[in-house]
């Protein structure tokens, strides 16, 4: 398990795991006063957190599963991603998939936090590449049945 330092401005107690094979921590609306969002409105939702990822991590900021399948939330940049120098507070971009109004309560649950470990990339310019048996086959290649 890795550390992870934490500043909570908010009132909201620190994201933790649900169960002991949870993959993400819940997320808490930090608000002075609700948010309506409006079907097709997005806003962006204050946790009060403040995170530092140690090199070579990344926090994942996912829907929940629940709000998505009963309400129509979402997170739409989703999965949104907080690199390992990003010192600002952690914000949520709901979005109102719906019909009806939405009201996001203070310390209401709004997302997951997943941490996971990556690599970075560097380009090597070459003049062709290897062949494999896919090749340039994209978007529904493999057919519909």
């Amino acid at each position: 398990m890795i550390k992870i330092q934490v500043v909570n401005r908010g009132r909201q107690q620190l994201p933790q795991y649900a169960t002991p094979l949870s993959a993400g921590m819940d997320l808490r609306a930090n608000l002075d006063e609700p948010i309506v969002l409006q079907p097709m409105q997005r806003h962006l939702i204050p946790t009060g957190l403040h995170i530092a990822l140690p090199a070579g991590f990344e926090a994942q900021i996912r829907p929940r599963s629940g709000l998505a399948l009963k309400k129509g939330i979402t997170v739409l940049n989703s999965p949104g991603t907080i690199d390992a120098d990003y010192r600002g507070e952690v914000m949520v971009l709901l979005i109102n998939l719906s019909n009806e109004d939405f009201v996001v309560n203070d310390g209401e649950r709004i997302a997951q936090m997943i941490i996971a470990r990556h690599e970075q990339g560097e380009f090597q310019l070459v003049e062709q590449l290897d062949e494999t048996e896919r090749g340039e086959g994209g978007y529904g290649h493999t057919g519909v049945k």
